[in-house]
C-alpha cells in the first residue's frame, strides 16, 4: 500500500497517519496536518491520494477537511471544489506538477509533502 521507507518517514516524524484504498487509489490521511501562519485554523486533515505505482507515478492534487481559507476569510485559487472520499466531504487544492518535475525514482512521500508545505506558505502571499 504505502512504500516501506514513507510508512518509515511519517513515523519517525511523529505524524499520525492511516492508510485505506479507495477506488484503486491509495489513500492517506495526515491527522492534524500543521497549517502555515496565515490560514483560518492551525491544522486540518490532509488526504494524499496516491496512484497504483507511486511513487514511480507522480501524484496529483490534495484534499483537506475541515475547508481552509485564508485568515482574512478569503479563498486560495483553485480549491473551491469539495469531493468525497472515504465517507467525508473534502477541500480539493487543484495541483499538478509540471512536465518533469516529479523525479521517478527519486521523489518520495518526503518530498511531496515538502512540495505541499511550500505551497501553503505561497498561497499565504499569493492566495490567487
Amino acid at each position: 500500500m504505502l512504500p516501506a521507507n514513507d510508512a518509515t518517514g511519517l513515523t519517525e516524524r511523529g505524524i499520525t497517519y492511516t492508510v485505506s484504498t479507495e477506488a484503486n487509489m491509495t489513500c492517506v490521511v495526515l491527522s492534524g496536518y500543521r497549517l502555515p501562519p496565515g490560514y483560518d485554523r492551525e491544522q486540518a486533515d490532509l488526504l494524499l491520494r496516491l496512484n497504483p505505482g507511486f511513487p514511480d507515478v507522480q501524484p496529483d492534487m490534495w484534499w483537506f477537511d475541515p475547508a481552509i481559507r485564508l485568515k482574512d476569510g478569503r479563498a486560495v485559487k483553485a480549491t473551491d471544489v469539495t469531493e468525497h472520499h472515504l465517507g467525508r466531504t473534502w477541500q480539493r487544492w487543484s495541483r499538478h506538477f509540471d512536465a518533469g518535475q516529479w523525479r521517478s525514482g527519486t521523489d518520495s512521500l518526503e518530498s511531496y509533502l515538502a512540495l505541499i508545505g511550500r505551497e501553503l506558505e505561497r498561497c499565504v502571499q499569493h492566495p490567487n
